[in-house]
């Protein structure tokens, strides 16, 4: 431990010299990054400075002892000792290895390069990877099942059950309603007719007008319509309209018709009163597999009408299951 200088004696009252140390390395100390030793940092020593008294020298700092070649001083670590100013130089250490710090001695503390990393928890037993290997599993047995499913059905599930029809482009031309003309003699030169070629539905569609002898306009009306579903199956819907069709409308008859396709329903409505008024209404509503097929009657009776006389609805009704039954088999290839 080195003295601190001493004030001078009068010349009467000589006083020992301290020894003074040898000079300092040629070399003078470099500065550097690192926190400690600093180029801003206190002298060692005292670490409060000394207070000069008036026409006394100055005490000169110590010298500090430079490191040698080959000899690293230790990364982050000051002195040993806990007073300010004294101890020995730390130890050489390793770089990338944590230091502890050095009570009381502000710039011994190792340098922080940032929060430190938790370790990662081993794993619980690999929970997770069994829940995926699960879910794997379950989407092949679906997929498999779903295959399955088709083969067994024949193809794919929403593929359209069309039967061989197709809707012409000209249904009144295709259509029979040959049992009608014998009661409706004169045909209508000008008939209505549409038709629709879609990637969803394909329709045709025919409406005449029917006359009897030496009526001047028609006496009744006939309507005939064609569909082909190509992508959604209309047997639910059909059969909620036409069983139910009484539910929905006040006064109409419902009667299922067999021998016709998948299922057929006669739907009529009698509202004639006399010769003079009310009409009469029959349509018979045909499905066989994802086709549909509609012919309707429909004969007003006004003061105005020539024909007081229309057919009765039991004739109509035969009328329209024979035509029906023989359009549909010419439509069907």
């Amino acid at each position: 431990m080195s003295t601190p200088p001493q004030s001078p004696q009068p010349a009467d009252q000589p006083v020992p010299q301290p020894q003074q140390p040898g000079p300092a390395p040629a070399v003078p100390p470099q500065p550097t990054a690192y926190p400690y030793p600093n180029p801003q940092s206190p002298p060692p020593g005292s670490f409060y400075a000394q207070p000069t008294l008036v026409g006394q020298p100055t005490a000169q700092p110590q010298p500090q002892p430079q490191p040698q070649p080959g000899q690293p001083g230790q990364f982050g670590q000051g002195q040993q000792s806990g007073q300010f100013g004294q101890g020995q130089p730390g130890q050489p250490g390793q770089f990338g290895q944590p230091t502890q710090p050095q009570p009381g001695n502000p710039y011994a503390q190792a340098p922080q390069f940032g929060a430190a990393v938790p370790p990662v928890p081993p794993s619980g037993g690999g929970g997770v990877g069994k829940a995926v290997l699960w879910a794997a599993v379950g989407a092949v047995v679906a997929s498999a099942a779903w295959a399955g499913g088709v083969f067994l059905l024949g193809g794919k599930g929403d593929s359209a059950d069309l039967r061989g029809y197709s809707a012409p482009s000209d249904m009144c031309s295709s259509a029979d309603y040959s049992s009608f003309k014998d009661e409706y003699p004169q045909g209508d030169s000008s008939p209505t007719k549409t038709s629709l070629k879609n990637v969803a539905l394909d329709e045709g569609f025919c409406s005449v007008g029917l006359k009897k002898t030496g009526s001047t306009y028609a006496d009744a009306y006939l309507s005939m319509q064609l569909d082909l579903h190509k992508k959604t199956n209309p047997g639910p819907e059909f059969t909620a309209t036409w069983k139910n069709y009484g539910d929905s409308h006040t006064g109409y008859g419902v009667s299922p018709v067999s021998g016709i396709g998948d299922e057929a329903y006669l739907v009529s409505q009698d509202t004639t009163s006399g010769s003079s008024s009310g009409s009469r209404y029959a349509t018979l509503a045909v499905r066989d597999g994802w086709v549909t097929y509609t012919m309707s009657y429909s004969a007003y009776l006004t003061s105005y009408d020539q024909d007081k006389n229309p057919p009765a609805l039991s004739d109509v009704d035969d009328w329209l299951k024979k035509d029906a039954k023989a359009t549909l088999g010419r439509l069907k290839n």
